[in-house]
């Protein structure tokens, strides 16, 4: 992770940076912004990662008691 101070970079030079991992942005020493590259990504995975409802569902299914290969083809079978 990368942090650089507001008045020493523009937004093209974060962006670019934010590609090999993210930039924090600081004012003053404090951080301001976080610069996260998506170059790669389509617009429907940048929207999924950025949404709490989507990540408290996934959370919740991986709470949950998963199948093994040989469970789940025997509840096909019948």
């Amino acid at each position: 992770m990368k942090t650089i101070d507001i008045q020493n970079t523009n937004l093209d030079t974060c962006v670019t940076d934010a590609q090999s991992a993210p930039v924090v942005v600081t004012r003053g020493g404090s951080p301001v912004a976080l610069v996260v590259g998506v170059q790669g990504l389509d617009e429907e995975q940048v929207q999924l990662g950025a949404s709490d409802k989507f990540w408290r569902l996934i959370s919740a299914r991986r709470k949950e008691k998963s199948l093994d290969r040989t469970d789940l083809e025997k509840r096909f079978e019948g």
